[in-house]
């Protein structure tokens, strides 16, 4: 078995596999390579001839060779014979499927083609049995531009494994070939992919001839796809141009999820898993690296992998639809600053679920267990036999429960390692979003393998689940005074005796053996506050905050000091107000802090730098209706011929609110000599406010209060700032 970390497709049909060895990447050539996909009859009761279609194929040029085998269509189908087609070249795959759905002799939908949309090297390791992952540490080297450079079609700057080089074309060159002769990386970490295309069009232009990002020969490199924009559940996203350099993988660092959210050992942990090589691990989202890992289990059970998802909803009564479309529970927050509070959260409830109930899609409703009511709620039938996906996740909770131990074991060390922690902390964060995505992959309509009766069967044991922990909690003489999904926060009962209260974690212990999923004592508080939503007294589910027992750490979640957009000087203030309230206990010294920091804001002090805020655009420019912020931005950026997509961040500083036009801000990487005061003293009361409102203020009082307190000093008129 070979182990290459990149895999080359030339266009005369060859294959480059690159092992990485102690003396540098090795290359070997194949050229017997075909890439395979099936087609088969969509009903298995239809009985359908699958002769005429094999001639047509043993006609075309681009067909090898056609043979009938026997496969599984299906985890829910046995084996039958289906029509097997080896391609002479991997980019003919998906237009020679698509010809199978255009014959008459076959009527629209009667065929259904198989193992057609895979990413190129990770078919080619799938159907080679060739393990991606690596055999050697792989060597890197980091190329990045400025923001201003990358709408130029010539780079006047360039940073080169952490130097900055200025010049002429020829300088920067120079410097990027130097650096491959020195180091000789198996890696390429781009800001931006364009920076390859960029680099190859500078030497062109400025005669050099000799520059090559690429280890092999003939060929430079390859345009992979087009740059993209798409929507998720309400979300738009971009999707940058990917391309391909011969023997060495590329990480554009605008378009990948792991390698940005973990480290490249958090990559080449989950290399390992799904079979996809370090290239395009990199640019997958967390949805991708879960089907390849599911496809790879399919491929063992000698199980065909859709082309396109065509799952029926299995039949529901309305009550039972109703009942299954419910999420997970949720016990609505007491607002307020609660003390002496736990938190108790269930390990990776919702995949542990899946592997302890035996939720998966070729197991959930059998029809050989019909009468079962095994679903509470919904009376859905689970099968005795076990499930795919259980074998696609117990491997991943084991090792992640293992990486976590030695994380521990790690941190408890007199003189820990950083190097070993930032490997394990890598790993253990790539494997927790492969954990945090199978849940909702189930319910996702485009999903190889999902099923929407298994998203609301977890659903279900899931509010079973932490209604049984709620109950044993109080029976035990603790309040809950939060909880959500798999999270429960309580604290002591105060009209239960402290000898008559049970032990948190001998209850915690019982809990975990009555539901068979570990509960976990994750933080005790010296207090917690729960902040109500903007425009009621409710508790918002998912803002809060609190002191950690013991620590000088505090747990933030919702609120500005969490949110990507909040320019770093206003979660500052932020944070020092949380600082003041856990000291003081005292809305007073909170706005103490607020007004020191209103200070400074209209004496210009604060660096224009820590008053960047960052969005994501939505639409082309041409798509608002509304001046916005953003809009103003992306009028600034069209003006310096800065290319920002929809789905892109946009960094910006607000210089005078007022305005409508592209003047009201400034882009984060221009010289900006002011900025608008009172709009960020706006969103200083903003912050200041989610971090007094448990204790009963709002915006209004804060105001009012700060007006009463509040003497004009002179600076205040002549300050470079805008007031």
């Amino acid at each position: 078995m070979t182990m290459p970390f990149s895999i080359d497709f030339l266009d005369d049909g060859r294959v480059l596999e690159w092992e990485a060895t102690a003396d540098g990447a090795v290359a070997t050539e194949r050229d017997d390579y075909t890439p395979r996909f099936y087609v088969a009859a969509r009903d298995p009761a239809s009985d359908l001839d699958l002769t005429t279609l094999q001639s047509v194929y043993d006609q075309h040029p681009d067909v090898v060779v056609t043979e009938m085998v026997a496969r599984r269509p299906g985890f829910r189908r046995d084996e039958e014979a289906v029509l097997a087609v080896d391609v002479a070249h991997i980019d003919r795959v998906t237009q020679l499927a698509r010809q199978a759905r255009q014959l008459s002799d076959y009527p629209v939908g009667d065929l259904a083609c198989f193992n057609v949309d895979f990413s190129r090297e990770f078919r080619y390791c799938l159907e080679t049995g060739a393990d991606p992952t690596p055999v050697s540490e792989l060597s890197t080297l980091r190329l990045s531009v400025p923001v201003t450079e990358t709408s130029n079609d010539v780079y006047g700057e360039l940073t080169v494994a952490g130097d900055t080089v200025t010049g002429s074309p020829t300088d920067l060159l120079t410097a990027v070939q130097g650096a491959l002769d020195a180091h000789d990386p198996d890696v390429l970490v781009c800001s931006t992919s364009e920076i390859v295309p960029t680099l190859y069009e500078m030497a062109t232009d400025a005669g050099v001839d000799d520059f090559s990002l690429s280890r092999w020969a003939d060929v430079d490199y390859q345009q992979l796809a087009s740059r993209s924009t798409y929507s998720s559940y309400g979300r738009v996203g971009h999707s940058p141009a990917r391309y391909n350099v011969p023997g060495r993988a590329i990480i554009d660092e605008s378009n990948t999820f792991f390698y940005g959210e973990t480290n490249l050992d958090g990559v080449l942990d989950l290399v390992s898993r799904s079979n996809k090589p370090v290239q395009e691990l990199a640019w997958a989202s967390i949805g991708n690296v879960l089907t390849a890992i599911q496809i790879c289990e399919a491929h063992d059970r000698d199980v065909l992998v859709p082309w396109n998802s065509w799952r029926h909803e299995f039949y529901k009564p309305m009550g039972t639809l109703h009942d299954a479309d419910r999420g997970g529970f949720i016990f609505a927050p007491e607002v307020g600053l609660h003390e002496n509070v736990h938190e108790l959260d269930f390990s990776s409830l919702y995949p542990n679920i899946i592997c302890t109930r035996n939720v998966s899609p070729d197991v959930i409703r059998c029809e050989c267990h019909s009468d079962r009511d095994d679903v509470p709620g919904l009376g859905y039938s689970i099968c005795e036999d076990r499930g795919y996906l259980v074998d696609v996740l117990q491997p991943i909770i084991d090792a992640r429960d293992k990486i976590k131990a030695a994380i521990r074991r790690e941190k408890e060390r007199d003189d820990p390692d950083e190097d070993r922690l930032a490997e394990l902390e890598g790993r253990s964060g790539a494997l927790k979003w492969i954990l945090v995505a199978c849940f909702g992959y189930q319910g996702f309509s485009n999903a190889k393998f999902g099923r929407i009766e298994c998203h609301g069967a977890i659903n279900a044991f899931a509010r079973e689940i932490l209604l049984t922990a709620k109950q044993r909690l109080e029976a035990g003489g603790w309040r809950v005074v939060h909880g959500i999904v798999d999270s429960i926060w309580v604290t002591p009962d105060p009209d239960v005796d402290d000898e008559n209260r049970e032990d948190l974690e001998t209850l915690a212990t019982a809990i975990t053996d009555e539901v068979e999923i570990r509960l976990e004592h994750e933080a005790h508080y010296d207090w917690v506050a729960f902040v109500p939503q903007r425009e009621s007294d409710a508790g918002a589910l998912t803002k809060y905050f609190g002191k950690v027992a013991g620590d000088d750490e505090f747990k933030i979640r919702g609120i500005e000091a969490r949110q990507r957009s909040t320019p770093p000087f206003i979660e500052a203030v932020q944070r020092d107000c949380l600082d003041r309230l856990d000291a003081t206990r005292s809305p007073d010294a909170v706005l103490d802090c607020l007004q020191d920091a209103i200070k400074r804001l209209h004496a210009g002090t604060v660096p224009v730098e820590q008053l960047v805020e960052r969005n994501r655009v939505s639409k082309p420019l041409e798509g608002y209706s509304q001046n916005t912020q953003n809009v103003a931005a992306l009028k600034r950026a069209r003006e310096q011929d800065l290319a920002i997509h929809p789905g892109q961040d946009i960094e910006y500083v607000v210089v005078d609110d007022e305005k409508s036009s592209r003047d009201r801000v400034a882009l984060a990487h221009e010289e900006i000599a002011s900025y608008d005061a009172s709009y960020y003293e706006t969103q200083l009361v903003r912050a200041v406010e989610s971090v007094l409102a448990p204790l009963g203020w709002d915006r209004t009082e804060i105001r009012r209060e700060i007006a009463e307190t509040r003497v004009p000093e002179l600076s205040a008129y002549t300050n470079p700032a805008k007031n």
